[in-house]
């Protein structure tokens, strides 16, 4: 591993700083929503429209006919088409959070080039859910299209399985992370070392298991994200009885022990679970910590449950300079993921 970005003055900004673009990549695979992809488009549309008003969204998209399908979609929900830009980058599925680009940016104003993609590998978690060949070239594809630095450091990552302070920090989680279905042949120690030298890290913070149904291994923004450079929000199980229950209070006891890297103790703020979300025999992952941070506001997935309010009502909180909107996300997360799997920002600068 020669290259070491960190050293060069290049980081992963925190979500909430200023966005030039989100990219996603439209949901078009019926496997990933077997008997409902059409329940999908408007909610998932309103997470454009909402996302729109405040910066770019830049669309992957397999031909014209998909881009034109998009178009009447999004002009349903009144959605601002003028912010909206299609590029022909074919996927095969619409977690752009995972495959999408890794966006990084110099520390110092006056560095160039300022900004740079990270193509990790991709193998729709472990191998999963092949074939998954044009999900992992995107990022290469958006590099040479914006004519962009790529680095490609050879390993298995995931946007979802890492979130970052911004200041130094970043967690993750051994579920995902030290999986042997991801990079078998790297132990934590060398795990951490890609990390910070990519990444632009110098502290890497672990949690243990994600929530049940969660079929990547435990991706940490289904559990806990930052919303500012010391707090995190972190979702609890209320019901004792509840297979999430145990899980979520370990990962909550670590998080109340963490320190950041000047000493402080990380704070904690706990974010309730909705009740389970069933769909044929299925429990889904369904959690309030899949919300994405936008420029001008804050999407949260809910799940026409008593505790939607409660959640929008804490991350609001949160977020005082933005709009917490919720969107019903019943449908969506059929698929296993919601709006932050869903999404890739790009910063600006």
């Amino acid at each position: 591993m020669k290259t070491n970005l960190q050293e060069q003055g290049y980081y992963f900004p925190a979500e909430w700083k200023k966005h030039e673009a989100t990219w996603l990549s439209w949901p078009h695979k019926n496997d990933s929503w077997p008997g409902k992809i059409e329940l999908i488009y408007k909610p998932y549309c309103e997470f454009i429209k909402i996302i729109a008003a405040g910066e770019l969204v830049r669309i992957n998209v397999a031909n014209a006919e998909m881009e034109a399908f998009a178009k009447a979609e999004l002009q349903k929900v009144g959605a601002d088409l003028s912010q909206v830009e299609f590029y022909h980058f074919p996927t095969n599925d619409a977690w752009c959070r995972d495959h999408g680009p890794a966006f990084l940016v110099n520390r110092d104003a006056s560095f160039m080039p300022q900004k740079l993609v990270l193509d990790w590998n991709y193998n729709a978690w472990g191998n999963k859910y092949p074939p998954f060949n044009l999900d992992d070239i995107i990022p290469t594809r958006i590099a040479e299209c914006f004519d962009l630095p790529l680095y490609e450091p050879g390993i298995i990552m995931e946007g979802g399985s890492v979130e970052f302070n911004g200041k130094g920090t970043v967690l993750t989680t051994t579920a995902c992370l030290l999986n042997k279905n991801r990079n078998p042949h790297l132990d934590q120690n060398q795990i951490e070392d890609y990390l910070k030298k990519y990444y632009g890290v110098q502290q890497v913070l672990w949690l243990g298991d994600g929530i049940v149904g969660d079929d990547t291994d435990g991706h940490i923004d289904d559990i806990t994200r930052f919303v500012n450079e010391d707090t995190v929000v972190t979702v609890v199980e209320e019901n004792p009885e509840d297979e999430n229950y145990h899980i979520l209070q370990q990962n909550l006891q670590k998080l109340k022990e963490m320190k950041l890297l000047d000493g402080r103790k990380l704070q904690v703020i706990e974010l309730p679970m909705p009740s389970p979300v069933i769909w044929e025999g299925t429990r889904l992952p369904a959690s309030y910590a899949n919300f994405y941070i936008a420029n001008k506001a804050v999407i949260v997935p809910t799940y026409r449950d008593k505790n939607d309010e409660k959640a929008l009502q804490i991350l609001q909180e949160c977020f005082p300079g933005r709009k917490v909107a919720g969107i019903d996300s019943t449908d969506i997360i059929w698929g296993l993921g919601s709006f932050h799997c869903l999404s890739q920002q790009e910063p600006a600068v």
